[in-house]
């Protein structure tokens, strides 16, 4: 039998990638730490990509878990009734939506970010009978051609085989709303162009930078849409369940989109699960329509269910708040010690970027983070933009121990 990691070399195919930013094989976790076989322990400011945003093996989840598995439960079911699913709906309806006044149906579309994305589009189109697609510059919603094609830069020539989409202008502090909102009212008030049947926007651009929409530039936003049928989709996959400080990126907006893409850390433990959130008006489905096998893995309602009780648990509203407050900080801190190699930070909540001038900094940075045992990645358009997404619930000193390391990594890699 073959050792370390020769094995996936020699066996699994070359598209893998994060295997290569972090050479060593990992075994073990728990909360904010990963370990390697080796026994190696890093801190973890990674999360799964915004998967684990409650940490790995959180205990609160995993009991959950084990003890329904250890009753023999359901596990597969493709979209039977089952008592998780029941749990899991009433759970998501009294503890997320009602408190925030949302009336919208539930759609399990498949495993993945990408399926709910692909859900939202074919709805869209159905419901409006229109076809194109409106989207913004850095944005990602998935490897799926349909929400590829939606970033004709990240598709390359593969938007060919998915045509009808438009991207206009995202957000940008440097200029103001009105301009930002120009290249939008353009397109939706041009007198050739076919009105789009839906817009869809990350708050905030998680593999695009961290770029983070104004609250005033989202309502002008809405308002277009409203104003002209368009239906507005928010993909909250990434940089949803919390990861902006409240459960829905959008809520500090005011906004109120037409539907809304969850996955990652929507299961809470890692497990796959994803949502597409509909007005019950837009709920045009004829059975069967849109399917899948995996459409709602119920080890996933478990622990999905079991995770919405820290969004009634005052003590990690608290602690998540105070971690994102430090995190802004002391990325701010950083930003401005090094004007040289860092234009600045962006983001929002628990999910901040260093902006670098450089590619080759911030691809150093993160190097010198593994050797420094932290994990970080690289985001934005030349990958130049180092990302910061620790667990919602890390503890005080692991957010210190991230910190310093990050700080020794910048220093080591200017």
């Amino acid at each position: 039998m073959q050792d370390g990691t020769s094995v996936f070399e020699d066996l699994e195919s070359q598209v893998r990638i994060y295997c290569r930013q972090w050479p060593t094989v990992f075994s073990t976790a728990r909360g904010s730490r990963i370990r390697d076989e080796y026994g190696v322990e890093y801190i973890d400011f990674f999360a799964g990509a915004g998967s684990l945003n409650y940490g790995h093996n959180n205990p609160h989840l995993k009991q959950a878990l084990l003890r329904y598995l250890q009753e023999d439960s359901i596990v597969q079911s493709l979209d039977m009734h089952t008592t998780s699913k029941r749990d899991f709906l009433q759970a998501f309806h009294q503890k997320i939506m009602a408190p925030r006044g949302l009336d919208m149906r539930i759609q399990f579309s498949g495993p993945s970010g990408t399926t709910a994305v692909e859900a939202a589009l074919k709805l869209a189109r159905k419901y409006t009978g229109r076809r194109p697609i409106l989207s913004f510059e850095n944005c990602f919603h998935g490897m799926s051609l349909g929400a590829l094609a939606l970033n004709p830069h990240a598709a390359g020539e593969m938007a060919q085989l998915c045509p009808h989409t438009i991207v206009a202008r995202y957000d940008d502090e440097s200029a103001t709303v009105s301009h930002c909102l120009a290249s939008v009212e353009e397109i939706l008030s041009g007198p050739d162009a076919e009105l789009p049947a839906a817009c869809i926007l990350e708050t905030v651009q998680g593999e695009g930078g961290l770029s983070a929409a104004r609250a005033s530039w989202l309502e002008g936003l809405a308002g277009l849409c409203r104003s002209r049928g368009v239906l507005l989709i928010v993909d909250d996959i990434q940089v949803g369940c919390g990861r902006t400080g409240s459960f829905f990126s959008f809520e500090q907006s005011g906004i109120l989109p037409d539907m809304v893409c969850l996955s990652k850390s929507i299961s809470g433990y890692g497990l796959p699960l994803a949502l597409t959130l509909l007005r019950p008006d837009l709920d045009i489905w004829n059975p069967g329509e849109h399917t899948g096998t995996f459409r709602g893995s119920n080890p996933s309602f478990v622990t999905g269910t079991a995770a919405l009780d820290f969004w009634q648990d005052t003590a990690f509203l608290d602690g998540m708040s105070a971690a994102g407050m430090r995190l802004e900080e002391e990325s701010r801190s950083l930003a401005g010690e090094y004007p040289d190699v860092m234009s600045g930070v962006r983001g929002r909540g628990m999910a901040w970027g260093l902006v670098c001038r450089e590619t080759d900094v911030a691809r150093s940075i993160c190097e010198r983070a593994f050797t420094n045992r932290l994990l970080v990645e690289r985001s934005g358009r030349h990958n130049n933009v180092v990302k910061l997404m620790p667990p919602l619930n890390i503890s005080e000193a692991d957010m210190a121990l991230g910190l310093d390391a990050l700080r020794k990594s910048v220093k080591e890699a200017v």
